[in-house]
This record gives structure tokens, sequence and C-alpha cells, in this order.
């Protein structure tokens, strides 16, 4: 990181990930800024890029993505080509929320979403199945969300 965080910046951050679309004018009253100053500091904290995106939060049950299934993966090798090539095939999966590259017992856990068990067989018969360099997979369905957010401790 270029700059260290103040307290302002981290105020800033704090209320755009809670709500994303608060008007510049809102949100410098929030934080106790000009309009122009807030716009500033935003504009700089996009362009160090600890502002990555803006995005609509979609709740996965209202469009019928139910079951939530982590996918622990173990490759058959480590190499740099083997990990390469998982790791291109894998982004290509819709279903695929989250891929994370493990220390421990698996290579690989995966954050699935799908309609029910049904809709993961497809899942993982069209695509899971079909991945290069698997050697073995262990699913978990999740049976309820406990507690879920994007908000980041500033």
């Amino acid at each position: 990181m270029g700059f260290e965080l103040d307290i302002t910046d981290r105020k800033i951050l704090e209320v755009l990930q809670k709500n994303g679309r608060i008007t510049n004018a809102e949100l410098s009253e929030q934080v106790n800024l000009s309009a122009s100053s807030c716009h500033r500091r935003i504009a700089r904290l996009e362009q160090e890029g600890i502002i990555r995106d803006y995005v609509a939060l979609v709740d996965h049950r209202a469009i019928g993505r139910m079951t939530t299934v982590f996918v622990e993966i173990s490759l058959s090798g480590q190499a740099d080509e083997v990990l390469q090539a998982f790791e291109q095939a894998v982004k290509r999966v819709p279903d695929v929320l989250e891929c994370h590259l493990m220390a421990g017992s698996a290579d690989y856990l995966l954050k699935v979403v799908a309609r029910d068990s049904e809709d993961f067989a497809r899942v993982h018969r069209e695509y899971l199945a079909r991945l290069p360099g698997v050697s073995k997979m262990q699913s978990s369905f999740a049976l309820k969300n406990v507690f879920s957010t994007t908000a980041l401790p500033i």
C-alpha cells in the first residue's frame, strides 16, 4: 500500500461497505468532511486499489440458490502447470463463488451455490468432475448460514 489509512479514510470505508450507493453529500456529512474532500479521498482509495469495485449483493435464496456446498479438492500434483490448469478451469465454473488455495489436507476449497442437492449433482457431473488434475474431492453441505458479511474490519 502506498500510504497509510487515516481515521477519516477508515470511516469512509466503513460507511461505503455498508452502503455503496450512498451519495457523496451524505457520505461527507457522515464522516465530517466537505463534499469535495470526500470525493478526492474516494478517488485516491479507488486509485490505490483499496476500493476495488462497487457491486450489488444478491440474496442467493431470493434467486433460488438454497444450497451452499464447500468442496475440498486434492490435486494429483503440485507442479505449477497442474495448479495453473486447475485455477484457470475453475474460474469458468459459474456456480463456484470462491476458490481458495489451501495449506493442509486439501489443495483447494471451493464455495459452490446450487438450487438443491440434485442441482449440485449436476454441477459436480458437468463441471467439478471434469476439472483438470483432480485426484480427490470431498463435499460438505452447509446446513445453515449462521453469519455472513462482506464488510472487512477497518
